[in-house]
């Protein structure tokens, strides 16, 4: 599922985290170039906890590796691919004519020029579509529950683990479906009172002094308007601005609450799926792989543009915003993620159809509570360990300790595993620019299950159409990391994903405030430049040394 976060944000009190204070005035983001590249800032000069890209590249550079171009995988919402910031870093499938209605290189997708969405078909594209606890409650509730009790409790006794993912998922289906009827209802109404606030303003600006000024109002809506205003007058991103950049501004905030709880109606609509009649595949056959179509952005590619941008987006025109491997990757664009829960079966082919086509690292800033087809996916997840491509997932929003609460896909089959199953994947939470609150309020932990943390609140970067924005989330978080290894990976192509995860962890600038060094394996948030370091001094130099002792070895030989 795509996490939208800003909504939950705002509501909590009106504080929004996308803006900061400069000499007592909120400040826009968008004319603040500092704020647009924090997250590549190097924490031992500027003390805030970026990951230091710059210093990385001249490290590598010092030491006269050459880079390799690496591609990274995007799985998710889809990519606006001749975005002017990422295309000149989208991977072009060289084995394939473009639009000539043929499978070129006969891997089974017809014109996968930049990649493959396996939410599409020849009717259209998914863009709703259910929560995973929706279609298990739909799918299990006659089998479990039905009208015939005898048969239930067999049926229960038979299918142990089924019956356990059904219970659960009831619970969840039960609370998050009132939870988001009740947000939209909320966000409805903040948004139809906009006019009172104005009203009650007077024309003047969103000052403290200037809504306490405000006569208690008589009616009931002005009444809940003026303490909305109240509120409102505290954040950074509404004090001190005029009354119409503040209805602007409002109308923005609300608009992008309702989007994302809208589609609720039928995310937790027990007979809602359009996928039968738009993707035309048998959605229960785990086997079936050559469907989808290759439409890289979809109806809804937000989330998924953002994300190529942190990862290889480049600066152009007055955009300063740069990703961090923006100089070694090109990014591929496996559409996986629609406006609803991601389902197993296309995880797991948008995993394989990824590493068959050259990427060596993938980003997944996706997760679920419950997950049918886990074993699958478990089985896509091993099949990338075998071709040494690295995996990167988002810890999820939560803000929970994943041990409790576990987010599939995960790398444990089980919470009490000592150690994951497979040895590819790194899980990252999501830090901030902020010293003495360094994980975000909403990023999930766990010190064995989480691996690291990198910045993931006040992200700017790419979004449809040809624009740019902040957004918040381990979503974000995760693609730093994707960026990290990627920029590793390019300069030591012999870098193996357990070595770069090493390198990741051990490297990280650890935190001792509010007990930041329990919240993860490293225990801090990643620097890419140590981690060059220490993957060189480790890992390569060591190995490239052996193979020139060999090289030298060998001329001799010929040369006697």
């Amino acid at each position: 599922m795509k996490k939208v976060l800003l909504a939950a944000v705002f509501l909590a009190g009106f504080n929004s985290a996308f803006a900061q204070q400069a000499e007592g005035k909120s400040v826009d983001p968008k004319e603040n170039k500092d704020l647009m590249t924090w997250y590549h800032k190097d924490f031992g000069t500027t003390k805030v906890y970026g990951i230091n890209t710059e210093n990385a590249y001249k490290y590598l550079e010092s030491k006269g590796l050459k880079p390799k171009t690496v591609v990274v995988g995007v799985l998710d919402s889809g990519v606006q691919v001749d975005h002017p910031g990422l295309i000149k870093n989208i991977w072009s499938n060289p084995n394939e004519v473009p639009n000539n209605g043929k499978d070129d290189d006969g891997n089974g997708y017809i014109d996968d020029v930049h990649g493959w969405n396996f939410i599409g078909g020849k009717n259209g594209d998914v863009d709703i579509d259910n929560m995973e606890v929706t279609r298990v409650v739909a799918k299990y509730k006659t089998v479990f529950e039905g009208d015939d009790s005898t048969k239930n409790k067999a049926n229960q006794a038979k299918m142990p683990e089924e019956f356990a993912m059904y219970m659960k998922a009831k619970e969840l289906f039960g609370k998050k479906s009132i939870e988001a009827k009740q947000s939209l209802q909320q966000y409805t109404m903040i948004n139809d009172l906009i006019p009172n606030m104005i009203k009650l303003l007077g024309g003047k600006s969103v000052t403290a002094e200037n809504v306490a000024a405000i006569k208690a109002p008589t009616e009931q809506k002005d009444a809940i308007a003026l303490n909305i205003l109240t509120q409102v007058a505290q954040s950074p991103e509404f004090k001190g601005k005029s009354s119409a950049d503040f209805e602007t501004a409002m109308k923005k905030e609300m608009k992008g609450a309702i989007d994302h709880f809208a589609p609720a109606a039928k995310q937790y609509d027990l007979s809602y799926d359009t996928r039968a009649e738009i993707v035309g595949d048998n959605y229960d056959d785990y086997a079936q792989k050559n469907y989808g179509n290759n439409h890289y952005q979809g109806p809804d590619a937000e989330h998924g543009t953002h994300v190529a941008g942190i990862i290889a987006g480049l600066p152009q025109g007055k955009e300063v915003q740069y990703g961090v491997a923006s100089r070694v990757a090109k990014i591929m664009s496996v559409r996986t993620v629609p406006n609803g829960d991601e389902r197993d079966k296309d995880v797991a082919n948008a995993i394989r159809y990824a590493v068959d086509n050259g990427a060596k690292v993938l980003n997944m800033s996706f997760g679920k509570p419950v997950s049918p087809g886990k074993n699958v996916v478990w089985d896509a997840f091993k099949y990338a360990e075998d071709k040494g491509v690295l995996l990167v997932k988002a810890a999820g929003n939560e803000n929970e300790d994943v041990a409790e609460h576990l987010a599939y896909p995960t790398n444990f089959k089980n919470i009490t595993d000592d150690k994951p199953f497979v040895n590819n994947v790194i899980v990252v939470g999501a830090s901030t620019n902020r010293n003495n609150q360094l994980r975000a309020d909403f990023s999930n932990f766990n010190k064995k299950m989480v691996n690291v943390f990198a910045p993931g609140e006040e992200i700017y970067s790419t979004v449809p159409t040809s624009s740019y924005e902040y957004l918040q989330g381990t979503s974000m978080a995760s693609p730093v990391v994707a960026g990290a290894a990627a920029v590793l990976l390019a300069y030591m192509p012999n870098l193996k994903p357990d070595q770069i995860i090493e390198a990741l962890v051990k490297s990280s600038n650890a935190s001792t405030e509010n007990g930041f060094t329990d919240l993860s394996q490293a225990g801090g948030v990643i620097d890419l430049k140590k981690a060059a370091e220490y993957a060189y001094t480790n890992f390569y130099n060591g190995k490239t040394s052996v193979v020139k002792k060999a090289a030298k070895s060998v001329k001799k030989t010929v040369k006697k």
